[in-house]
């Protein structure tokens, strides 16, 4: 069995399942809830760990841990509020790998010999942090993995933004899982843009009608991104149909040129599209295409985060067609955005063929330009999110 730690750092985004039948945030979530049939369909479903709500103020106990451990051989975090080296011989002895840490109730020396202790007794420690000041202490005691929590602890608020640019913040070299306030893929993808190894979610899950289905959901690749938008109307079918990304192409030659990225809901990413030279907008990505003389735009592109590149996008020569474009995504290392002529009567045979990390249609989603066909969007985002590779083959 690998350690906690070692569980999360595989390729893609990595999913510490938990289980919880209650929230001090949102009251009960699932009060009967049996631990060994939503750990073991968590495991089937991809989580590379599993996380206890041990806390009677949860409706946990160590008791589930135990039930747990019976009934998953996948690592688990033990969670909690500690604060005794007694208290981590007990969540060791009913079979936990790791336990939490919470900066907010603890002084570095405390995380420091907790820390000590939970090593010497064969467990990993997940320090917490939720906002700068505890992220440079977890730095500075070495500790890894590092959580961060996109919840306040004392008001229970949320601030994904916050929580996202201290992912970004943390050290490559630490195993960084983004905890809280996941619902969606995209919100997971963001979290996985931004540098997290691994998301925590407990809440989308418990609340599920089926959670581990939930959980595939959630790690389920590729997204689908509804490009070349220009109306309000347009954005709010391409959300509801499941787009996980919404493109606004900012480059005035365009045919489906839009006067601004338009809002989109935070269940969703927004990207703001350029040639050239991209400008400051406020949408989450930006793709970025170099300008080729005598087009519009050139072929591929590149996805930015924050000026950081996280992605290729592959893309057809402009108004051309390539009959090496599959074979040339296959080939690119990273995060691959497949777009040109995709519509939902190829995407199947384009994702089986090349297995990227998203896929992208504008034109060919339109009755003109500029203007989408909502039937087409709905159809091409069903096929794409219906499309999911089995995990064997994206090994």
């Amino acid at each position: 069995m690998a350690r906690f730690r070692d569980a999360l750092t595989g390729a893609g985004l990595s999913a510490v399942a938990e289980f919880k039948r209650r929230s001090p945030s949102a009251g009960d979530l699932r009060p009967t809830a049996d631990p060994a049939p939503l750990v073991a369909g968590f495991e089937a479903s991809g989580a590379k760990a599993i996380s206890m709500l041990v806390d009677e103020r949860f409706a946990g106990s160590v008791e589930d841990l135990r039930v747990a451990r019976g009934a998953t051989d996948l690592p688990i975090l033990a969670k909690g509020f500690f604060s005794e080296e007694a208290e981590l011989d007990e969540l060791g002895a009913a079979g936990a790998d790791a336990a939490l840490l919470i900066l907010r109730d603890l002084d570095d020396r405390t995380v420091a010999r907790l820390t000590a202790h939970a090593a010497r007794i064969g467990l990993d420690a997940l320090v917490e942090a939720h906002d700068d000041n505890e992220l440079s202490r977890a730095v500075a005691l070495g500790s890894d993995p590092i959580g961060i929590n996109a919840r306040d602890l004392s008001t229970f608020s949320i601030d994904r933004l916050a929580q996202l640019d201290l992912v970004a913040r943390a050290p490559r070299d630490r195993v960084v899982i983004a905890e809280s306030a996941v619902h969606t893929r995209a919100q997971g993808a963001a979290a996985e843009l931004a540098g997290a190894d691994a998301i925590l979610v407990g809440t989308a899950l418990m609340r599920a009608a089926d959670p581990p289905a939930k959980l595939r959901e959630l790690l389920s690749r590729p997204l689908v991104k509804v490009c070349g938008l220009t109306r309000e109307e347009d954005v709010e079918v391409a959300v509801e149909a499941g787009a996980d990304l919404c493109g606004f192409v900012l480059e005035p030659a365009s045919p489906r040129a839009a006067s601004r990225v338009l809002p989109v809901p935070d269940t969703s990413l927004s990207v703001a599209v350029f040639v050239g030279e991209p400008e400051e907008t406020g949408a989450d990505l930006v793709q970025l295409y170099q300008r080729e003389e005598g087009r519009v735009r050139g072929r591929d592109a590149v996805l930015l985060r924050d000026g950081e590149r996280v992605a290729t996008v592959v893309d057809l020569p402009w108004e051309g067609g390539d009959p090496s474009h599959l074979k040339r995504a296959r080939a690119v290392e990273g995060r691959v955005v497949l777009a040109g002529g995709l519509r939902a009567d190829n995407v199947c045979a384009a994702i089986s063929a090349t297995r990227p990390w998203a896929v992208d249609a504008s034109s060919s989603l339109e009755s003109t330009p500029g203007i989408k066909d909502h039937d087409a969007v709905r159809a091409f985002v069903a096929a794409a999110a219906g499309t999911v590779p089995d995990e064997e083959e994206t090994e």
